[in-house]
């Protein structure tokens, strides 16, 4: 078992996954990363990531500049019945698929000493002996630090009986999100969120010619009122926003089928659980309409670093390492949280 010993480990292979990956691995410590797909795959996203995380980006070897990404830097809403107003975006961002941003991040890791394990799910996550211990389909692996990067929801998070996935959500609060990839005219310095009963919609530019991610959420409650079918609840209720039924009847779509997530939970998360600790949606999942969710999994991959260095260093024990990273999280992230909710 001594090659299946880690330092970390990282169960979970999106944007904070794979970015704590690079930074643990370009630090000399041995790295082991779970994904249960195989890259490069779509995922559920709204594929905007603001400036505030292009530096970081780079740092971890992203070629921004190379991969001629649309600059975004204003916004237009809409209200249910069409009105619209435009607005400057101070800080603004880019678009990038998350099909290219994954596969190269991923490239990165590899590239940066990271043994990544692709089409494996994490079957149980267990802690004794002061290690975590991780069992896949066909193994088990032993790490003395763990990262939860799994997402928004996980079968691990039921393996693990978090106490938010084991209270039932009310209709209101119980969200679906689908996502297309859609062939558009439209500007590629906007991003653009139109507004219809009970749920939003946000469309903007992404790599490649023409191609657009739009990508809504609205409550199951909306989607159950029209039998389960995604495309007679949006010409039901998406399409009462003009703006909305003339994109969505006329821009075709680059999908067989949309991407579909259900449960979709905004409600509070413990950001350390069982010792191990949580990063991105794993940890609390912000409201698409802020804007910035894929640069939060991108700040809790750098917040966590520092802190589980100087663990495997020494310099802390395990209980002021999960303190450590519980203040820090809540100082960086709970005030955003708690207005995403709000909004």
């Amino acid at each position: 078992m001594s090659e299946n010993k880690y330092d970390v480990a990282i169960i979970g292979g999106g944007l904070a996954g794979l970015a704590s990956s690079i930074l643990f691995a370009r630090q000399g410590k041995k790295v082991i990363l779970f994904e249960k797909n195989k890259y490069p795959f779509h995922r559920v996203c709204g594929e905007f990531i603001s400036n505030e995380s292009r530096q970081f980006l780079v740092s971890l070897g992203l070629n921004i500049d190379e991969l001629r990404l649309p600059s975004i830097n204003k916004l237009n809403i809409s209200t249910s019945n069409g009105d619209s107003r435009a607005f400057q975006l101070g800080l603004g961002g880019f678009g990038i698929s998350r099909y290219l941003l994954d596969h190269k991040l991923v490239e990165i890791a590899r590239q940066s000493g990271v043994e990544v394990r692709e089409n494996t799910a994490v079957t149980k996550l267990d802690f004794q002996d002061d290690l975590h211990e991780i069992t896949t389909s066909d193994n088990k692996f032993s790490a003395k630090t763990a990262i939860g990067a799994f997402g928004k929801r996980s079968a691990i998070d039921k393996q693990m009986n978090r106490p938010f996935i084991k209270k039932p959500l009310p209709s209101k609060r119980n969200f679906i999100a689908v996502k297309y990839h859609v062939k558009a005219n439209l500007p590629a310095d906007t991003i653009e969120l139109h507004i219809f009963k009970d749920g939003y919609c946000g469309i903007s530019k992404v790599e490649g010619e023409d191609r657009y991610c739009m990508c809504y959420l609205t409550t199951a409650s909306n989607l159950q009122e029209y039998g389960g079918d995604i495309k007679t609840m949006q010409e039901g209720v998406l399409y009462k926003n003009p703006i909305l039924k003339d994109y969505m009847s006329s821009f075709p779509s680059l999908y067989d089928d949309p991407l579909v997530i259900s449960q979709v939970n905004f409600g509070r998360k413990l950001p350390v659980e069982n010792h191990v600790l949580m990063a991105g949606d794993s940890a609390g999942l912000i409201t698409p309409l802020c804007g910035n969710g894929m640069s939060m999994a991108l700040h809790s991959a750098a917040l966590a670093f520092p802190i589980i260095v100087s663990f495997l260093k020494g310099n802390l024990n395990r209980p002021d390492l999960e303190q450590a990273y519980t203040t820090s999280w809540k100082r960086q992230f709970s005030m955003r949280l708690k207005v995403g909710r709000t909004l």
